[in-house]
């Protein structure tokens, strides 16, 4: 496995690697017990990933790594802002994951390594719908001009994360057979629908009101 892909899944298992603490904290302000108990089925889920990325990592002959400096910036922003800004961000990690994992399953050239990440990507897809539709419950009673706010802020986040994640790992891309712009626009085509999906169709894909003609 080349060197590039070897970091990259590095940073990536350091990523999914994490216990949820807050997450599942947020989730238990809200009193909602269903909902909790399938939030900590989906931590259990992420913790997973950690362990099957780690078991790629030592097949290529590397090792896990300690921690990653964009996995501790989102950790900073999910702090403190209850559940609904802990899944706005949240899902910032799970749009680029779907790209992410679609590439190196397609690209990586190695089929142990394609059927893992085929594996994660399936798992992120069934999680992405699940997040939309609690956040569109969170925002249903917000006013149209905080939500316009709230999804103009999103998408600055979005694309400020979709940029850092392609710049960082451009090189692993780039051996995967995807360009840093072609990640970036396949990135953002996935989110715009879910803008709408959570921020209803009167609030355009870029945080803007629809015109209703």
């Amino acid at each position: 496995m080349p060197q590039a892909l070897i970091r990259s899944i590095q940073r990536f298992q350091a990523g999914e690697d994490g216990d949820g603490i807050r997450l599942i904290a947020a989730a238990a302000r809200a009193g909602d017990p269903v909902y909790l108990a399938a939030i900590r089925l989906f931590e259990a889920e992420e913790q997973s990933h950690a362990v099957r990325l780690a078991n790629v990592l030592r097949y290529a002959g590397a090792a896990p790594i300690g921690g990653d400096w964009t996995k501790t910036v989102f950790e900073l922003v999910r702090r403190g802002g209850g559940l609904r800004l802990e899944l706005l961000t949240l899902m910032l990690a799970e749009v680029v994951a779907l790209r992410y994992y679609r590439a190196v399953r397609d690209g990586a050239g190695d089929a142990y390594v394609a059927d893992v990440t085929a594996e994660i990507l399936a798992d992120e897809e069934r999680h992405v719908p699940f997040h939309l539709d609690r956040l569109r419950q969170g925002f249903a009673e917000t006013p149209l001009p905080g939500r316009v706010a709230a999804a103009g802020g999103w998408w600055m986040m979005m694309v400020g994360a979709t940029l850092v994640v392609a710049v960082d790992h451009g090189n692993a891309l780039r051996g995967l057979g995807v360009t840093r712009r072609r990640f970036v626009a396949d990135v953002l085509r996935l989110f715009r629908p879910m803008v709408t999906a959570v921020f209803g169709a009167r609030v355009g894909a870029g945080g803007m009101i629809r015109s209703r003609r």
